[in-house]
């Protein structure tokens, strides 16, 4: 047999060679799609082999044994061995012809002479390797160099190396690659739609599974959310007593079928028993007080006690809020086990017990958590997010937009609270998913109707009574409550968990869980205000006083008829439409004049309101971080609430009898109640939580939602912005963020700026006097040498280069995938040891390795040779001058999601900056402790 001949094409369309269709002159194709059934064989080129034989041909029509359509197949079956399992004379193969060519160069080891010849796939013309469509294609790559046509074909064929593309508990994803995989996986898909039905049918499913997983996601958050609504609420009243009738109803289920409706006798339910009641057999006098306050305080400390233990012994994850963990993992960061199963289970009983033992927290922060875990479980049904961590993170989004959906009944605030809280890449189709997510989650938390009433929400309102325009001074003063609120809160807070992290405290959770549980329940059954729960505390401040209210000592000063004007008496509406929502504070309003309040019983009840509002600002300080799960949307909002409510009092106090001396007796009559001291409430609440969080736009809307009330949100607007500009001078950071940088997770803030005129040499690493960066280079280290770097260095990842004197960037190789790869190559690969090469990149110019040859060579699987990893090396990663400003690497970390950038000079490399790297400097730079960046 004649020489190897060059071949002169590059790449062709795929085509159907039964249909007639043929490849051009001079080009051979080794694997075919595998229902033809064969290997098509064409063109003048000749292979010294007793596995794949051919004579060319230069044209006509081929069958599917390779030969030409006047042939008998039979004849030249000998010549050919396809690749199926459908030929007889075949050996046994998998129906995947390139796992069969695969399977029979290892079983019959032969050396395919095609020097000058490169190995590509028949639908990518660029050099990238690999096989597309089940089809190789060789030809010539047009010019003086060449490799062996084995070995290249071996590359290409070389099966994927097990647990490449994952990633490291603590590590940060790669947003770049993870996209271009994902990219590169619905183009395989989209091009074998036509193919076949199946194939077909997996494109739809492809495209749909984003929806159904979303689908499942909202149904599983809103079905766990009502049912821990319905089991909080019981548990709670528990430590107050039981319904004998039915013990599992609560207080309110246990009251409906009562006869006592009488105004007098309206809080009065036989079937409702207290403690006390139970044991003393009456429900008035000391006995049954001490007897009552006994067992209250014994329910919580157990109810606590369970939870503490639970989360320590089951799912050290489950405690907390876990908005900055899932704000964190959004940024792309690694927390394996932090949204598994077991998480899911602890968190949603340990929520129940925690809320309903009377600790101060809430349980929404929690809630996006239990919804983030069912997103991350149901992700792992399809392959499309199971595989790819960035499609993952889209799920979390909508995931955390269906949790404050059921968490607040808001579900346009979910999506809000996704887009500008916890999401770190939000695009378009994520915003829609989100959407879905919230509406189905909403639905089924309505159909459950956990709060028992026809409303979403549980603080909804009924008042409509329109503000004025002087209202808005005390409705900025909220603001700047809340705002000072919101910093102390934090600051003292974080104190307090730094001194838990890392001191002796933090060894003993189970005792601190149970202390501050104990303070927590002994401090509340005195104060009415107190001793229920926040949620219950929140509903009734922020009701207006009517006339079905008016045993509650906070409604003293409410005029015994309907408090709204009267329709003579209301303003017109302006053209506009403005007057529904704020009145003039030129209009008056007038209301029937009531008789003389009961201003004691007021007074006592503001003295109470008082203490409970000292007692939740120090309190809710130390309940949030312990080991059970806490959220702080409640207690902040309760703290505001309070205090709203005790300004919102005053205010009526003044507008009633001091209206002409204060000149506001121009928009509200003496005697008369044009002030709603609930509507302050509900602005002192949102300013607390705005002071917390720093949330603004989505905090709005939630509040909206919340309580239904469309008129107030310009007095909500007003008091959110106040209390975040005064929040922002002592500090930029929320709550969250704060245990972000406490816990040292590696967030990028996408809200801080970079002021400082620093470059790109002076974050990098190495730094001056730090020992030179560890490298790899091109193809002069052994696999002896690449494993003891990887044995003894740290580094995430190395930089590779031609060699060490030019230090030329070639690439970049992760730590992981080095430590697969070799792993995989000790288990595997035959002929291989410490001495063997590791070819990390393209063959230089001039080597022996890129050198023609026309001799034929001994088979490489009975010989020893090189380990190959140039699948593993990242080509083209990104890098910048040492001379580019720090804003623009900032910028570039935070748009492209980059875990490290390499810093070069003129293509050689001078170092490295990773996002640790990036925090750290930035750290330095504002005076803070770089140390607590602990992960990267």
């Amino acid at each position: 047999m004649d020489g190897p001949s060059h071949l002169d094409h590059l790449v062709y369309p795929f085509c159907n060679f039964k249909a007639g269709c043929k490849p051009p002159d001079n080009t051979l194709v080794i694997g075919a799609w595998w229902r033809w059934g064969s290997v098509e064989v064409t063109t003048q080129a000749s292979m010294e082999s007793d596995l794949l034989r051919a004579q060319g041909h230069n044209s006509g029509s081929y069958n599917s044994f390779g030969s030409p359509s006047d042939e008998d197949p039979d004849e030249v079956a000998s010549d050919f061995v396809p690749l199926s399992s459908d030929h007889s004379s075949g050996p046994d193969l998998p129906q995947d012809p390139t796992a069969g060519l695969r399977q029979l160069i290892r079983e019959r080891p032969s050396c395919i002479n095609t020097a000058a010849a490169t190995w590509r796939t028949a639908e990518q013309p660029t050099a990238t390797e690999g096989v597309i469509g089940s089809t190789v294609v060789v030809s010539d790559a047009g010019g003086g160099a060449g490799v062996s046509g084995l070995s290249q074909l071996l590359e290409i064929l070389e099966e994927p190396i097990p647990g490449v593309g994952t990633y490291d508990d603590f590590h940060t994803i790669d947003w770049l690659r993870e996209k271009s995989r994902d990219r590169e996986r619905h183009r395989t898909i989209w091009s074998r739609r036509k193919s076949s039905v199946w194939e077909f049918l997996t494109s739809v499913h492809d495209a749909w599974s984003g929806w159904l997983v979303v689908t499942l996601t909202g149904l599983a958050a809103g079905a766990l959310a009502g049912l821990i609504d319905i089991a909080a609420d019981w548990m709670s009243q528990l430590k107050e007593g039981i319904c004998l009738p039915a013990f599992w109803f609560n207080r309110e289920q246990c009251c409906w079928t009562s006869n006592e409706t009488t105004f007098l006798q309206r809080d009065r339910c036989p079937q409702w028993h207290s403690w006390g009641q139970l044991v003393m057999r009456t429900d008035e006098g000391a006995g049954s007080y001490i007897c009552n306050y006994i067992l209250y305080v014994l329910w919580a400390v157990f109810l606590a006690l369970v939870a503490v233990l639970l989360v320590k012994m089951f799912a050290p994850y489950a405690c907390g809020s876990g908005i900055p963990e899932i704000k964190t993992i959004l940024s792309g960061f690694i927390i394996r086990g932090y949204l598994g199963k077991w998480t899911l289970l602890i968190k949603t009983v340990t929520l129940v017990l925690a809320v309903s033992s009377g600790l101060s927290l809430g349980k929404e922060g929690p809630l996006v958590h239990v919804a983030c875990c069912c997103g991350n479980i149901f992700s792992y049904l399809f392959p499309k997010y199971r595989t790819n961590e960035a499609k993952k993170r889209e799920v979390l989004s909508a995931a955390s937009a269906a949790g404050v959906s059921v968490a607040f009944g808001a579900p346009i605030g979910g999506v809000l609270f996704s887009l500008e809280e916890v999401s770190y890449y939000f695009p378009m189709k994520t915003l829609w998913r989100s959407f879905f997510a919230a509406l189905v989650a909403a639905f089924v938390l309505r159909a459950l109707n956990p709060f028992g009433s026809s409303h979403l929400v549980l603080f909804y309102v009924q008042y409509r009574r329109p503000w004025h325009l002087p209202e808005l001074l005390p409705f900025v003063a909220l603001g700047v409550f809340g705002g000072l609120w919101g910093a102390a809160f934090i600051k003292f807070n974080i104190a307090w968990c730094r001194r838990r992290k890392f001191s002796r405290l933090g060894r003993f959770p189970v005792i601190e869980v149970l202390v501050v549980a104990l303070v927590t329940a002994v401090l509340s059954y005195p104060n009415p205000y107190t001793r229920k729960s926040s949620s219950s505390l929140i509903a009734e401040l922020l009701r207006d006083c009517n006339p079905l209210q008016q045993a509650s000592p906070l409604c003293g000063l409410s005029p015994p008829s309907s408090p709204y004007p009267s329709p003579s008496s209301s303003p017109s509406p302006s053209p506009s439409g403005f007057a529904d929502n704020v009145t003039s504070w030129t209009t008056p309003v007038t209301a029937t004049t009531a008789a003389p309040p009961d201003l004691d019983s007021q007074n006592a009840s503001l003295w109470l309101l008082g203490l409970a509002l000292v007692f939740k600002v120090v309190i809710t300080v130390f309940t949030f971080g312990m080991k059970v799960p806490s959220g702080l949307f409640i207690p902040s909002m309760a703290v505001g609430a309070v205090a709203g409510r005790l300004l919102g009092i005053g205010v009526q106090r003044m507008a009633w009898s001091h209206g002409a001396a204060l000149g506001i007796d121009g928009w509200c009559s003496p005697g008369t109640s044009c002030v709603t001291p609930g509507l302050y409430a509900m602005v002192g609440a949102t300013a607390c939580l705005a002071g917390v969080t720093r949330m603004t736009v989505s905090l709005v809307v939630i509040v909206f939602e919340l309580t239904g009330g469309l008129e107030y949100i310009v007095p909500l607007m007003a008091a959110i912005m106040t209390s975040k500009w005064v929040g922002d001078a002592f500090g930029r950071e929320g709550i969250y963020e704060a245990h972000i940088r406490l816990n040292g997770y590696p967030f990028l803030e996408a809200k801080e700026e970079v002021t400082h005129t620093t470059l790109a040499a002076h974050a990098m690493h190495p730094r001056p006097g730090e020992p030179p960066l560890t490298l790899l280079t091109q193809e002069d280290m052994t696999v002896g040498e690449v494993r003891q770097l990887v044995r003894d260095s740290t580094c995430n990842g190395f930089p590779v280069v031609a060699s060490r004197e030019s230090h030329r960037l070639i690439g970049f190789a992760l730590r992981r995938d080095l430590t697969l790869a070799l792993e995989n190559a000790s288990e595997r690969a035959e002929g291989l040891d410490d001495s063997s090469l590791v070819l990390l990149g393209p063959p230089r110019a001039g080597t022996a390795r890129a050198s023609v040859t026309s001799e034929p060579l001994s088979c490489p699987l009975h010989a020893a040779r090189p380990l190959k990893l140039r699948s593993i090396v990242d080509d083209a990663p990104l890098a910048v001058s040492d001379r580019t400003p720090m804003d623009t690497v900032v910028d570039m970390f935070r748009k492209l999601g980059l875990r490290q950038c390499l810093v070069t000079r003129n293509g050689r490399l001078l170092g490295i900056i990773t996002k640790k790297d990036v925090l750290r400097h930035m750290a330095q730079l504002a005076n803070e402790d770089p140390k607590s960046i602990m992960f990267n």
